[in-house]
């Protein structure tokens, strides 16, 4: 049984230049790469998954360096995160749990042994389907100035057989952050959560 079939990839990209009040230095960029394949255990339940976990890991590497790309940034430029998966009407959440290390740790290893755990949601689904990626600070989940979210979806995805992995990035905070809390300068780094 071939356990990665990839249907297709989408990068979208989006670059906000202000939100109404003062415009940033610098406009923030936020990225989402979404990945549509076949689920190969989609319509019987199968005891043993993990072995797709093992395969999927390549597949976080190439979509982490796509997303990358698509944005034009260099990984140091990345300061949050998120990952999702959208799971087709015959499969079952537990299908889109899969994608927690291979899509976690692709970004983490990419972007230089980030600190903090990789925010995630997972939903099972019809076609054309959105998810919201939550997304916080790479190296401090607690910096509140980055908690986020972007919303992704493949308009003709996913098919009832199908899931879609997704992967999401920011070059910043969210444009006018002011409601206190840690802040990325004071980061000290040591668990992934301060």
């Amino acid at each position: 049984m071939d356990l990665i079939n990839i249907r297709k990839i989408l990068v979208t990209v989006e670059e906000a230049r202000h939100e109404g009040g003062p415009p940033p230095a610098k406009p923030l960029l936020r990225g989402g790469v979404c990945c549509v394949m076949a689920n190969p255990y989609a319509g019987h339940y199968v005891q043993d998954i993990l072995p797709m976990m093992e395969a999927l890991k390549p597949v976080g590497l190439e979509m982490t360096r796509r997303l990358l790309a698509g944005m034009g940034v260099a990984p140091s430029e990345i300061q949050a995160y998120g990952k999702g998966a959208i799971v087709g009407e015959d499969g079952e959440l537990e299908h889109g749990a899969l994608w927690h290390v291979p899509g976690g740790y692709a970004m983490r290893e990419i972007l230089g042994d980030a600190k903090a755990i990789v925010p995630s949601c997972k939903k099972v689904a019809s076609l054309g389907a959105s998810i919201d990626v939550p997304i916080h600070h790479i190296n401090a989940a607690y910096v509140r100035s980055h908690f986020s979210g972007m919303t992704l979806n493949v308009p003709d995805a996913p098919r009832r057989g199908e899931i879609v992995f997704c992967l999401a990035m920011t070059t910043g905070e969210r444009i006018h952050a002011r409601v206190a809390g840690l802040r990325q300068e004071e980061i000290k780094g040591d668990d992934g959560q301060r």
